[in-house]
This record gives structure tokens, C-alpha cells and sequence, in this order.
């Protein structure tokens, strides 16, 4: 844009059909309305997203007939605010901010966009785009999850056990190093040489293998029950060995949603908790916690800027694009995934 224009389009990466990855058409360089903010909301300058598990289900899953405008998503972001709109009162114009956005509206795979000022964090100045685009999303359903869904405290938890299942994905890759933090012994799954020493860099201080018998595994390391368990991946596969696993009084807490029937009831004698966690929960209901999620990032930006957290990028790819999304969607889908893949920047 040359001085004196007004921008009254942006670049951004869509699709208008639910197609597969290895289709050229799968994504799509788009043109898109400039937004514009009003009440809470800030317009925010993109500058990296990553891609998580959730893209891709909601790229590929839908109706085959094609869209009638094409559809923009991504959560999480990094970039400077341009725009208030004029209830804000948690930010101002440029600053930068990281978040995870929120399932009803356009999402961050555009060079502007509008999100909720209570669900956006600044984001810590030590960390680059790169890194810092890595974190909102796996970073709050981590926080979520063991400090609100399973009710661990930050103090208190010497003598306590977490057992993580998939340590190395994204998710698993910041809860190890929450649980940590908080002084819980963390037991986390990997199954291939790579995933297990990233477990390990990541905190962990043991690492199982969820392919093979997690009881057996988890009591040769002289653990009958775990205080806590969180499940990152495939719960129909893991939830007899959980509820074996779980001690009396003991907390679940489950990210992804099961295929099949879960029985509950093999929890009854131990009374156990079980809960889900979904952390886009508070942008779609706008409970009076919403808020919370500044808090939890603006948190999480304090442990980076204190050098208490790990980076979690390992892909990046150096702009945001079609095909540079096809590349990161891919990533994701090979399921196999250590940590985040990230992309950065527009073509000017």
C-alpha cells in the first residue's frame, strides 16, 4: 500500500472446499475485506501462526460442495494490535499480543485480524515470532487443564504423580513443563527414539510407551496409581488402562474426544474425577471467566521472559502462504508431529 492509500483489502489463506492436503486446491492465496473493530475487539496485524490438529480436522471435514465464500482459518497468532475497538481497555495500538482466538469467527491465517481483547495475552518480548506463535492454543489447554480442570495447585505436589499421554506433541510438550513447574513427577508417553529424548528435554522424568501395556509400564516403575492423568491422545484406546491407573480420588482430564462409548463406571469405587477440557469453551459460551485467558497468557509470557519455559517450534516455515500451508498441514496430519510447525510473515 502506498502512503496515502487506504488498504481496503489483506492477504490471507483459504479454502472453499473440504478438500485433501495433497490437493493443489486445498488452499488457496485469497483476497479478504479489511475488518473492522468494535466493542472488546482488537484488529490485529498477523505476523506467525502455527498450525495444530484442529486445522486440519476442520479443513478436511465438511460437506463436499463448495463454500459460498471462502473460509479463513487458524488460531493461534502473533502480532501487533492496530486497531481497539471502544470498550477496550486491556490493551493499545501496538502493542504485541499472542492468543488462540475463537471457533466462530475468521481465523488468523490473514494479514488482519479481529479477536476478543479477554482471550488475547501480550506476548513475551524474548521469544521471536516463530516461537511465540508456537504457544497460545497448547499453551492455555495445557495451563487449562491442570490448573483448572484437574485442580493442581503451584505449590504442595512433591509427593505426587502425573502421568501425560502423548508427551511430545504440543500439548504434551508445555503440560510437562507446567507440571513440572508446579513440583508433580511427570510419567509421559512416546513411542519413537526422537519423541522420547523430546519428552525428556521437555522435563519429563520418565517416559512410557503408548503403544505398548501403560499399567505394566507405569507399575514396573513402582507407581500402582497416578494422582493425575491427562489424555492427549486417542481416548478409546487408553481408558481401561486409565481407570486401571488412577488412583482413588484421582483426576482425568481428556482433550480429545472418544469414538467410541467411554465407561464411566470403572471409575465408580475409586470416586474418581473425570473432565474435559476444551479450550475454546470460554470464547464460544462467554462465560464471566473468559477473562481468564489474558491471565493464563500474560502468565505464561511472564515464565518465558523468566527463562522458566522451553520454546516448542521445530518446523517453521518463512511465509504465510498457500503452499507453505499445504507444507504445515501435511506436518500435522503425518500424526507424528514433536512439537509445533509455525509459519511467518507475508510476501510483500
Amino acid at each position: 500500500v502506498k502512503k496515502g492509500e487506504i488498504m481496503n483489502s489483506i492477504k490471507a489463506v483459504g479454502f472453499d472446499q473440504h478438500l485433501s492436503i495433497d490437493n493443489p486446491d486445498s488452499f488457496q492465496d485469497i483476497n479478504i475485506n479489511v475488518p473492522e473493530a468494535h466493542d472488546h475487539d482488537l484488529l490485529v496485524r498477523v505476523n506467525g501462526v502455527s498450525v495444530n490438529p484442529v486445522d486440519t480436522f476442520v479443513r478436511k471435514s465438511g460437506r463436499k460442495n463448495r463454500l459460498n465464500k471462502p473460509k479463513v482459518i487458524g488460531w493461534d497468532a502473533v502480532g501487533i494490535v492496530t486497531s481497539t475497538g471502544d470498550e477496550v481497555t486491556l490493551f493499545n495500538k501496538g502493542d504485541r499480543v499472542w492468543y488462540a482466538g475463537d471457533f466462530t469467527r475468521s481465523g488468523s491465517n490473514a494479514q488482519l485480524q479481529l479477536v476478543d481483547e479477554r482471550i488475547v495475552g501480550l506476548s513475551p518480548k524474548n521469544l521471536t515470532d516463530d516461537q511465540a506463535a508456537a504457544i497460545p492454543l497448547v499453551g492455555l489447554t495445557a495451563y487449562e487443564s491442570l490448573f483448572e480442570k484437574l485442580g493442581i495447585n503451584w505449590t504442595g505436589n512433591e509427593n505426587k504423580t502425573i502421568l501425560i499421554i502423548n508427551g511430545a506433541g504440543g500439548v504434551g510438550s508445555i503440560a510437562i513443563q507446567l507440571a513440572k513447574l508446579a513440583g508433580l513427577t511427570v510419567i509421559a508417553t512416546a513411542s519413537r527414539d526422537k519423541s522420547i529424548s523430546w519428552a525428556k528435554k521437555m522435563g519429563a522424568d520418565q517416559v512410557v510407551n503408548h503403544h505398548q501395556d501403560l499399567v505394566a509400564q507405569v507399575r514396573h516403575l513402582n507407581k500402582k496409581y497416578v494422582d493425575y492423568v491427562l489424555n492427549l491422545n486417542n481416548l478409546d484406546a487408553h481408558w481401561n488402562e486409565i481407570a486401571e491407573l488412577i488412583k482413588p480420588d484421582g483426576q482425568i482430564v481428556a482433550t480429545t474426544e472418544n469414538h467410541r462409548l467411554i465407561d464411566l463406571q470403572k471409575l465408580t469405587k475409586k470416586r474418581a474425577t473425570f473432565a474435559w477440557e476444551w479450550m475454546y469453551s470460554k470464547a464460544y459460551f462467554k462465560p464471566a471467566t473468559m477473562t481468564s485467558q489474558n491471565q493464563i497468557l500474560n502468565h505464561l509470557a511472564k515464565l518465558y521472559m523468566d527463562n522458566a519455559l522451553l520454546p516448542i517450534n521445530t518446523i517453521n516455515y518463512p511465509l504465510i502462504n498457500a503452499s507453505n500451508m499445504r507444507k504445515a498441514h501435511a506436518d500435522v496430519e503425518t500424526g507424528s508431529m514433536i512439537g509445533k510447525v509455525v509459519l511467518t510473515g507475508w510476501e510483500k
